[in-house]
């Protein structure tokens, strides 16, 4: 597993590739919880914050089953979100609803200790305004926020959270929380900013499927002067690992 790490930023991370969709959630899930433990021996909680999307809901079902569910991490967990669609929970958009309805409901995680962007009050600055204010909280006299663990994924043209490739969003250096638009649907989102990406203990890419193959391949390799955003998430102080199915990583092994 040391392997895989990449701490600082300095040097290029390998991917741990795992056979197909299924190993790659339960690696992932493993991964989460030796995360979690650790840092409630640290600190006493785990700072966790969840991606979108459709790959993560495997390893959502995986955290939700047997042992893992059952664990007694999750009372002392505080779950985030990296980004959120301006819709309200039961919209099938939305990636709060989409992760709880994939097994995060089976988690004994407090009520209050669930910190999610309310998408349903219509407005993206103001959701933004919101959920900043809750992080801030959570986080008292931060620059930026530390969270224990950073779960993304990999959009096909290279975005992160909803980090977008030219994206205003993007360049933001003081927000927590900021207003992005793109994607598939195209409604107002609002994102977690890179500062607060990259201030993170871990960030844990999970990748899956054929149509990210080459854009792996892309993150995996030295940035160029237009590097897309999943290349601009270098944890500054922490690590970063990268899991990928047999079908994402193919690109990846090549460069090896």
């Amino acid at each position: 597993m040391e392997g895989d790490r990449l701490s600082g930023g300095r040097t290029g991370p390998t991917p741990r590739t795992l056979p197909d969709a299924e190993a790659l959630a339960r690696a992932a899930a493993t991964e989460v919880l030796r995360r979690g433990r650790r840092a409630v021996r640290a600190k006493g909680r785990f700072d966790l914050v969840l991606a979108g999307g459709n790959t993560p809901l495997a390893l959502y079902r995986a955290l939700g089953r047997g042992s893992s569910a059952r664990s007694s991490l999750w009372s002392r967990t505080h779950l985030f979100w990296g980004d959120e669609r301006i819709v309200p929970p039961a919209d099938p958009a939305s990636n709060y609803g989409t992760a709880w309805a994939a097994g995060l409901d089976h988690l004994a995680v407090p009520p209050e200790q669930v910190h999610r962007v309310p998408g349903e009050c219509g407005d993206a600055r103001r959701a933004a305004v919101i959920y900043e204010t809750d992080l801030r909280a959570r986080f008292p006299g931060a620059a930026w926020p530390r969270f224990d663990l950073v779960l993304l994924g990999l959009g096909t043209d290279g975005h992160v959270a909803s980090l977008f490739p030219g994206g205003a969003a993007l360049a933001e250096r003081e927000r927590w929380v900021a207003v992005a638009e793109g994607g598939t649907p195209a409604v107002p989102r609002v994102t977690l900013t890179l500062p607060v990406l990259n201030s993170a203990g871990c960030v844990l890419f999970v990748v899956s499927g054929e149509d990210k193959a080459r854009m792996l391949e892309r993150m995996l390799a030295p940035a160029r002067l237009d590097p897309v955003p999943a290349q601009r998430v270098r944890p500054a102080r922490g690590d970063l690992l990268v899991f990928a199915d047999v079908a994402a990583a193919r690109g990846a092994e090549r460069m090896r």
